[in-house]
């Protein structure tokens, strides 16, 4: 295992991919929301600035547009595939950053579906299914895979779909802490359910929801309800050997602070 950052797609990516390279990380994920920065001269720009500074990049994550909310009450109508209004328009800038993808040289692209229905019998399962499986099919034909991020549904839920989608290329990128911060589940014993489709990991930690309405809080690894040492042995266990990408939801100095000193803590348990 290596260990990754997260960073941002913009047009200062020399910048940043020297100030990860300064900070001794040589991977990273690459996450985007606007896609009109999805263009053939921003792709020139990310190869010729990885190239230069010795940086791969493991993952595209391709947000979408229209409303976000990050909650219980308002998440499951706005997030994602899953509500029908912002569908289409979606699935259009989900395939857009898969092309963005393949022009950088990446295999694997990430998004958030949304909170997916928990039971098969809903109403909206086979619809959703069948986007999913459409996205996941228009990737393969590109030689990706389709990674759905860990969080809004129970490790089996994540199964289940997979399994009904049948496409062969639906992954999982596991993020340690939102399992925790949505109330789904232990990321380690989600590795149990799930640990054979995960192809990359957000290196976060957090704390269970105190009420039914918000997450949980997110905090530094190794100061949550994330146990990073039996995680890490769990990951080898069940055979991953992708990147440990550290995730830092706040900004500024304390961020990069929370950052290096993750690093350090990682590499002592790999």
């Amino acid at each position: 295992m290596k260990i990754g950052v997260q960073t941002f797609l913009a047009p200062d990516m020399r910048e940043k991919f020297k100030k990860m390279r300064d900070m001794g990380f040589d991977n990273c994920q690459m996450t985007n929301w606007d896609e009109s920065l999805h263009t053939d001269e921003m792709a020139e720009l990310v190869n010729a600035a990885a190239k230069e500074y010795g940086i791969t990049i493991t993952a595209h994550w391709v947000g979408w547009s229209g409303p976000s909310a990050w909650n219980f009450t308002e998440g499951p109508i706005t997030l994602g595939i899953v509500p029908r209004e912002y569908r289409e328009m979606r699935v259009a800038q989900l395939k857009k950053g898969a092309d963005f993808a393949k022009k950088i040289g990446v295999t694997d692209v990430i998004t958030h579906a949304g909170f997916l229905p928990e039971c098969p019998t809903d109403p909206t399962y086979p619809e959703i299914l069948e986007t999913m499986r459409g996205l996941a099919q228009y990737m393969k034909d590109q030689g990706q895979y389709f990674l759905l991020e860990s969080g809004q549904e129970t490790p089996t839920t994540l199964l289940r779909f997979i399994e009904a989608c049948g496409t062969g290329n639906i992954g999982i990128n596991l993020d340690s802490a939102n399992l925790i911060l949505y109330g789904k589940a232990n990321p380690v014993d989600a590795l149990d359910v799930i640990g054979k489709y995960v192809r990359g990991i957000h290196a976060k930690d957090g704390f269970y929801p105190t009420n039914g309405m918000e997450l949980g809080r997110e905090v530094k690894v190794g100061e949550g309800k994330v146990n990073f040492p039996v995680f890490v042995a769990k990951l080898k266990e069940v055979g991953y050997d992708g990147s440990l990408t550290i995730e830092r939801e706040i900004s500024g100095e304390q961020q990069l602070k929370d950052i290096i000193e993750t690093k350090a803590y990682l590499e002592k348990l790999i």
